[in-house]
């Protein structure tokens, strides 16, 4: 009898970055080791769609170059919900908003409107079959400077924090996480 595969759930990550050159630093935090999926990994803030992201009226649209290469795998409205769950998950998982708004939230609500124009499209990844979990992964790329808020969030990431490529290539990190590391240093350095 053959064993069938979990299909792959909507998810979101966001590689959030501040300096360039030498200076260039990325946020990352590392899952427990409680976690199923990823223990003791460092990864970008990130996690699953919720049906409430397709229901957040953003403050500034997708830039049309980001809309259009997520429409090669997903809705207008899917690609729109998989950019409000990038930001979310940022600020549930750090406390770091990225919104129109001045007013930082105690928690995440149907009315932030976040700032969907400061994402930039890195690219998807799909967990292989087989897994206990299977995620569907758009990973996106922002740059600090619009972010508000105090570092800290809901203590899913453990050791969260801000480390030079160099610090952070020295950690233990799953290929995915270095692929998207590597191709976020490419689109922030031809920037």
């Amino acid at each position: 009898m053959s064993k069938r595969s979990l299909r792959p759930v909507d998810a979101s990550s966001l590689v959030l970055y501040r300096g360039r050159g030498p200076s260039l630093e990325i946020l990352v935090g590392m899952r427990g080791a409680r976690h199923v999926f990823m223990p003791n990994r460092y990864v970008y803030p990130g996690g699953r769609v919720d049906p409430m992201d397709a229901r957040v009226r953003p403050a500034a649209p997708l830039r049309d170059d980001v809309a259009a290469r997520l429409g090669r795998t997903a809705t207008q409205a899917r690609a729109r919900a998989l950019a409000v769950a990038a930001i979310r998950e940022l600020f549930e998982e750090t406390g770091l908003l990225l919104a129109a708004s001045d007013d930082i939230p105690d928690v995440w609500h149907p009315g932030i409107a976040p700032r969907l124009d400061a994402l930039d499209y890195i690219f998807r990844a799909v967990t292989p079959p087989g897994r206990t979990r299977r995620f569907n992964t758009r990973f996106f790329l922002a740059e600090a400077g619009g972010i508000r808020g105090e570092l800290g969030g809901d203590g899913e990431l453990e050791n969260l924090g801000w480390l030079s490529i160099e610090a952070l290539r020295a950690l233990p990190l799953m290929w995915i996480t270095r692929a998207v590391l590597d191709e976020a240093q490419r689109v922030i350095d031809e920037a």
